[in-house]
């Protein structure tokens, strides 16, 4: 697997499994009903941020991940991230190894750590992987996310120093 800087043309292949993903509704703070061009906005950042994929030998796409500054101005030494992986590849160590590469590639650029804002409780896979790579929860927003079969569960806050 290689993880290398997406562009636009990775765009036709990210979207169908961020599209499956959000649709879903029960891991991204995303409208289910995100438009392409919304989704793109949303997802192939600016710099300074930047968008990576994970592409297997043959050139498929398994997975994508964005990095970005958290906040602006005093609070962009602090790095936000948001992962995905192709359903057709969950289990295969994709979702790891985007989480490593951002990790390192937010190192490399300087930011003191990383937090995410949004992490739902009931993403129990998510959580767990987070955890195994040094993220830990600081905080709990209770009933924040409003799951499709779960209903109203919390989303976690977490954070690694880097």
């Amino acid at each position: 697997m290689q993880i290398r800087d997406a562009t636009a043309a990775d765009w036709p292949a990210i979207w169908p499994f961020l599209r499956e993903i959000v649709a879903a509704g029960e891991t991204y703070t995303y409208p289910r009903d995100v438009t392409e061009d919304q989704a793109r906005s949303i997802w192939l950042v600016p710099t300074p941020g930047r968008t990576v994929v994970a592409v297997d030998p043959a050139g498929t796409v398994l997975g994508s991940a964005k990095l970005t500054p958290n906040q602006l101005g005093p609070g962009a030494h602090v790095a936000n991230a948001s992962f995905m992986v192709a359903p057709a590849a969950a289990g295969q160590g994709v979702g790891r190894r985007l989480g490593q590469h951002v990790l390192d590639l937010a190192r490399a650029e300087g930011y003191r750590a990383m937090q995410f804002n949004a992490v739902v409780a009931t993403n129990t896979r998510a959580v767990r992987l987070w955890r195994s790579l040094g993220f830990e929860v600081v905080g709990r927003v209770p009933e924040a996310f409003h799951h499709p079969t779960q209903g109203y569960v919390d989303l976690l806050v977490m954070h690694q120093r880097l």
